[in-house]
């Protein structure tokens, strides 16, 4: 299979993503250790958790998946890691609890995500 280009916004979106994760993750583990009690700790892992996931599902559809779902699949999957994974930062960070509200709303976003990579993963689609 032939290497296909990959445009520059899209490259510098899963590379930020990707980074972001990795970056986030080492703060939450070294930096807030001593800062974050064992309820915000495991708020902020679980952003990390589906942070990353989501940067390597952005490489997927980038690598594998065709036309318009791929591109759903990808704003889906980059809105996600926004909505549900910044507001458990947030929330782990001492946020409102009305921030919470974003969560499921990042949830969704994820989903619909994976449901249109699996669509752009069909031969043909436009």
């Amino acid at each position: 299979m032939p290497r296909q280009h990959v445009p520059t916004p899209l490259a510098l979106l899963v590379g930020l993503a990707g980074a972001s994760a990795v970056m986030l993750g080492a703060f939450g583990a070294h930096a807030l250790r001593q800062v974050l009690d064992p309820q915000h700790r495991e708020l902020w892992r679980t952003a990390v958790d589906y942070h990353v996931w989501h940067a390597l599902a952005l490489v997927l559809a980038v690598g594998l998946g065709h036309g318009r779902s791929r591109r759903f699949a990808m704003v889906a999957f980059a809105l996600g890691i926004v909505l549900f994974s910044g507001s458990l930062y947030a929330l782990a960070l001492g946020a409102p609890r009305w921030v919470g509200v974003v969560t499921p709303l990042g949830g969704l976003a994820f989903i619909a995500g994976w449901i249109a990579l699996g669509l752009s993963l069909r031969r043909g689609n436009s």
